[in-house]
């Protein structure tokens, strides 16, 4: 097992470049940034005499565990993607980490970082989870990074919602391609509370084939410039706000005026009724008032047609009824 410990960095090309004339314990003080990526790494020794660590590149290893960070209260940077991890632990001594690579490893729960209220970039894409299973968060972990987290990378999870991450408004940066996203409705819920958001890449799940599915999250996005990797000029932008600002208004007429056509006829049942009768009797009281149509010459034209301009409504001299009369006088006779 390959182990990495302080005779491990002493005899790295690093040291014996830029300890020269030094002690081991005067280098390992000073130095600043370690790289042991792609070294077979299995564990974590004693490195605490690395206190001024602020950068450590190690992925591409086999570890197991975050551990032995606890002195490292200057790391800014760690790099721990593609390894063997299952738990995100051990780095609430690290209170100025501002980002954290964690992707490739075998991650089921988001949690722990509960102290480390600086972290801006979180990678935690393409875990190595058991069939059918999906990455999750802890809420306290969420909380905690609220105000701080502006990239978020959980690509190839096997996700199907992130309601839950509603809460991280600082986000400017948002990457979940190759999930299982299909909900458009909580998409744009989800997003509209992120009012920073200017990049985000979806692409690869099931809502990407939803209707309008560009449209809407350009929409809600004000911000975003960049879609799945497509840029969006402000010019489409401002097209889709109006267009959806259109529509919401004649969303809303269109209720007003339900609204006040039940408040008019509160029992629309009794409504036809009533209208029909009001028509019948109309039609009873012009049945008998016509007069000489002067263009028609031999054709007599009844009142109420003449009153609505609708003069189809003519009847040769020597009728009784105009045929519209005639209809609903039919009509009253049946049914009574």
């Amino acid at each position: 097992m390959v182990r990495l410990t302080v005779d491990l960095i002493a005899k790295s090309s690093s040291c014996l470049k830029n300890k020269g004339n030094g002690s081991l314990a005067q280098y390992l003080k000073k130095v600043t940034h370690l790289n042991f990526s792609n070294r077979n790494i299995e564990d974590i020794g004693d490195l605490s005499a690395c206190r001024n660590l602020s950068v450590v590149y190690l992925y591409d290893n086999q570890i197991k565990q975050i551990c032995n960070l606890n002195y490292a209260s200057n790391l800014t940077h760690l790099y721990m993607q593609n390894n063997d991890i299952t738990q995100i632990e051990n780095l609430s001594a690290a209170r100025k980490l501002c980002t954290l690579y964690l992707g490739g490893n075998s991650i089921m729960v988001v949690e722990g970082l509960e102290r480390l209220r600086e972290l801006k970039e979180l990678h935690l894409e393409g875990q190595k989870l058991p069939q059918g299973e999906k990455l999750l968060f802890d809420p306290r972990t969420l909380l905690s990074l609220s105000e701080s987290l502006c990239v978020l990378n959980i690509s190839n999870n096997n996700i199907d919602e992130i309601r839950d991450l509603v809460i991280l408004r600082s986000l400017t940066h948002f990457f979940a391609t190759n999930n299982q996203l299909q909900d458009m409705q909580e998409l744009e819920v989800v997003c509209s509370q992120w009012p920073q958001l200017c990049r985000m890449d979806l692409s690869g799940n099931p809502a990407c084939h939803k209707p309008k599915y560009r449209d809407r999250l350009i929409t809600v996005c004000k911000r975003l410039v960049d879609l799945d990797g497509k840029e969006i000029n402000e010019l489409s932008r401002q097209f889709l706000i109006n267009w959806k600002a259109s529509k919401d208004a004649r969303k809303k007429m269109k209720e007003e005026r339900l609204r006040t056509a039940q408040m008019v006829r509160p029992f629309p049942e009794e409504a036809p009724a009533v209208l029909k009768t009001n028509s019948e009797s109309q039609d009873r009281a012009c049945a008998n008032k016509w007069r000489e149509d002067e263009k028609a010459g031999r054709e007599v034209l009844c009142e109420r047609a003449d009153a609505t301009g609708d003069g189809c409504l003519q009847k040769p001299r020597d009728a009784e009824l105009c045929d519209s009369c005639q209809h609903f006088l039919h009509a009253t006779v049946h049914t009574d």
